[in-house]
């Protein structure tokens, strides 16, 4: 069989996560409806502020990360439980088994209730008042300013344990779409190619994720415990892992379901 005629191949959706704050806690979901031109539907809605960062919601412009509560360089944010409820605008934080806040983001004084929180417990991390931003329509708080829907390949995780020598939870990684089917790393020769669903899903990949400190971070315990971007680097010359997409066609994807990439 020819080149030509070798079908392209199939990949499976392992599991979908959106992170509703940024550097907090991801929420599994077994499904998610996505819009073309838009960004993963409830990811990275909110971010805490490390002091003024100069962000204007009129007139948003994508900030680095440093300028936010990060777990790159605030581990601890990792201990910590959160959820978001996107129907009544209530973020839940809880410290192992206790209710640390439950605030209603839609109101003045429930993001006051979280940035007390956080003035008080990340103080030392502090660089001025905490401040809870919300990100206004058509603009999210991802890294990069291209990073509409983030892709992880399962394979590349696997081949990073047997470069740390233990055990490597994917979600250091942060990703929208856990996907298996591919070789190891092959995620990163897929820039410019389109993912498609039989939900009528389109998905450009636009760049390469370069991996950054957080991924040292482990996402149960917040102890920073690898080094993966060095040793990603020492074993492969560069550190990335995982891709960006754009959505070029909205529809519903579902975890389990099979991907295509377009010949």
């Amino acid at each position: 069989m020819s080149a030509a005629q070798i079908s392209p191949p199939e990949l499976r959706l392992e599991a979908l996560h959106r992170y509703p704050v940024k550097g907090l806690s991801p929420e599994r979901l077994d499904a998610a409806t996505l819009q073309a031109g838009a960004y993963f539907p409830g990811d990275r809605l909110f971010a805490i502020e490390n002091g003024p960062s100069g962000f204007d919601p009129a007139t948003p412009k994508h900030q680095p990360k440093i300028k936010f509560l990060m777990l790159m360089r605030n581990e601890a944010l990792a201990r910590l439980d959160t959820r978001y409820d996107a129907e009544t605008s209530v973020l839940t934080i809880s410290q192992g088994n206790h209710v640390a806040v439950a605030a209603d983001l839609s109101h003045q004084d429930g993001r006051e209730a979280v940035e007390a929180f956080f003035r008080t417990e990340f103080a030392d991390a502090l660089r001025g008042p905490p401040k809870l931003l919300a990100a206004p329509d058509g603009f999210r708080f991802t890294d990069s300013a291209r990073g509409f829907v983030s892709l992880l390949n399962l394979a590349s995780i696997a081949a990073t344990e047997d470069m740390v020598g233990a055990p490597v939870d994917a979600l250091r990684f942060r990703a929208n779409l856990h996907l298996s089917g591919l070789a190891a790393f092959a995620e990163l020769d897929l820039v410019g190619r389109v993912v498609t669903s039989a939900g009528g899903v389109r998905l450009r990949i636009s760049k390469r994720t370069e991996r950054c400190a957080a991924t040292n971070v482990d996402p149960a315990t917040g102890i920073r415990d690898l080094a993966i971007p060095r040793t990603l680097s020492t074993h492969l010359g560069h550190t990335d892992c995982g891709v960006y997409a754009e959505v070029l066609g909205g529809g519903r994807l579902e975890r389990g379901e099979t991907l295509r990439l377009e010949a």
